[in-house]
């Protein structure tokens, strides 16, 4: 799984740097690596049936699943698997623009938020029938709709979620996760989607906004903007959907009325709830929509990101134990899983409905 953000370092800018360097350097290593099959594939089957993106998860994935990285190690890959990706979500939010956004249309953007609703219920209503507690249900639910791990970190607070269940719920999602940005590519080939209508089902399915790019960036530019605006539309939602489970939570409690749920919500960090990558992403799109940015600039800074994208999914490999999963239980496995298909579903059907593409 992508490790937690760490608490604020007290160290001097070089010894952090450092401290860093050992695992940047295995990250770049398995980059290399991943780099160079690519090539190969190239060089021996004329094209490159698996991008750098997804070479660099599996090759990162293999070694974590016979080795586990030492401690020295461990600073860089955690840098690598959260920063660097979120900085590449930053730089890319400078290759769209309002047009951008204009011509994915209202209905889109609505259908995203039904997408999101339904989700959630629906993932819900699995986890009970599959037994599984209130708190688990809706941690896996929240998860599964609006952004994987974030979303499960900033609800477990609002509804008094035991540290157990929180590891649980992320150990599943996280691991899926991996096994989704893996897949989806591979359902857009099968499926001979074009560009924008998988852009809108990597966006509405692939759980972190980061991992989005992963899944999109093999299939082209168009596929990557479209699946990032959609995931932006989920995660704004965190906001209104965590205020509305502390309102529940709060009225369950016999603490009805704003100030029980004005008391939980304050136990939610602000970057829970609008993480600031998102909010650089916004601020470089409204850059790139009036103009700020020199046309010169924005291919180095789409190469940038894209480059960023291959070291932090390597990085999310060696991150990725899947022995975790094996240890947190079957029912919320199948509970994940399924929750996970629905919202497959739910993806397919909106683009049906709306005719994407």
């Amino acid at each position: 799984m992508i490790p937690a953000s760490a608490p604020a370092d007290r160290r001097s800018p070089a010894a952090f740097a450092l401290a860093l360097l050992p695992g940047l350097l295995l990250c770049a290593a398995v980059t290399g690596a991943a780099r160079g099959v690519e090539a190969l594939e190239l060089r021996w089957l004329g094209r490159g049936w698996l991008d750098a993106v997804v070479l660099a998860i599996l090759i990162g994935a293999v070694i974590r699943s016979v080795w586990t990285p030492p401690a020295v190690l461990r600073p860089g890959i955690a840098f690598s698997a959260r920063t660097l990706l979120e900085i590449a979500v930053v730089l890319l939010g400078a290759s769209i623009s309002a047009a951008t956004i204009l011509a994915i249309g209202p209905g889109l953007l609505l259908g995203t938020i039904a997408v999101v609703a339904v989700a959630i219920a629906a993932s819900y209503g699995l986890g009970r029938l599959l037994r599984l507690p209130r708190r688990m249900a809706m941690l896996v639910a929240c998860g599964n709709g609006i952004c994987g791990n974030s979303a499960i970190v900033a609800v477990a607070p609002v509804i008094d979620a035991e540290p157990e269940e929180v590891t649980a719920a992320i150990a599943f999602t996280a691991v899926l996760g991996v096994a989704v940005v893996l897949l989806l590519p591979l359902l857009a080939v099968a499926l001979e989607m074009s560009e924008l209508p998988y852009g809108v089902i990597a966006g509405l399915t692939v759980y972190a906004v980061p991992q989005v790019l992963a899944a999109t960036v093999p299939i082209g530019t168009l596929a990557t903007q479209t699946g990032t605006l959609i995931k932006l539309v989920r995660v704004l939602m965190l906001g209104p959907v965590v205020l509305a489970l502390s309102l529940a939570v709060a009225a369950r409690a016999g603490q009805g009325g704003p100030g029980g749920a004005l008391r939980r919500l304050r136990a939610v960090p602000l970057g829970r709830l609008v993480p600031w990558f998102i909010v650089g992403f916004l601020l470089m799109m409204g850059a790139r929509s009036f103009g700020l940015i020199p046309a010169a600039a924005l291919p180095p800074m789409g190469q940038a990101a894209t480059a960023l994208t291959v070291i932090s999914m390597a990085a999310l490999g060696l991150s990725t134990d899947a022995r975790a999963v094996a240890r947190s239980g079957p029912r919320i496995g199948v509970a994940v899983t399924l929750s996970l298909l629905v919202l497959l579903g739910l993806a397919l059907g909106l683009v049906s409905l709306l005719a994407v593409g």
